[in-house]
């Protein structure tokens, strides 16, 4: 993990992961959190622990571990998202507010997985082929190395 960016994403991450950890356990003990709501609780503590083992492999930048987040995080916001906001916008009474702030809240969690499982893909792609026009030309210079030698082999120094 070498830029910001993917300081920030695995900050978003955790930040996230606390946030549904606190919407469990408020859940748990019959405590309204503002309106969140766990969509369900047995899948939520499930994700939740699969979350920490996709931590360790996403900070290893894994793509593995991005792709089971995104995979975990789609399926279960996704499905929250197509069976209550996608049916509440259709209908003539509008969206409620628990409906819609959970859904914004399970777009924002699709949306960190799709960053990191881009992100990870983008750097293992650029460590591939990894060109620095700063280094390049002295490095992969071979008329450079030869001349080197060639000034080198010429110098003679007497030693007593």
């Amino acid at each position: 993990m070498k830029s910001l960016i993917s300081w920030l994403l695995v900050l978003f991450m955790a930040m996230f992961w606390v946030f549904r950890v606190i919407v469990a356990i408020s859940a748990q003990f019959g405590i309204e959190f503002g309106g969140f709501i766990v969509f369900n609780n047995t899948t939520e503590m499930v994700l939740l622990f699969v979350d920490l083992f996709c931590f360790i492999l996403i900070v290893k930048r894994k793509l593995i571990g991005g792709i089971i987040f995104l995979a975990g995080y789609g399926w279960y916001f996704g499905s929250y998202i197509i069976n209550n906001l996608i049916p509440a916008l259709s209908s003539e009474d509008g969206v409620d507010m628990v409906i819609f702030q959970n859904s914004i809240i399970g777009i924002l969690g699709i949306i960190i997985a799709l960053c990191i499982v881009i992100n990870i893909a983008f750097e293992k792609v650029k460590l591939r082929h990894f060109t620095d026009k700063k280094t390049d030309w002295y490095f992969d210079n071979d008329k450079y190395d030869r001349k080197f030698d060639d000034r080198a082999d010429k110098n003679q120094y007497r030693t007593l």
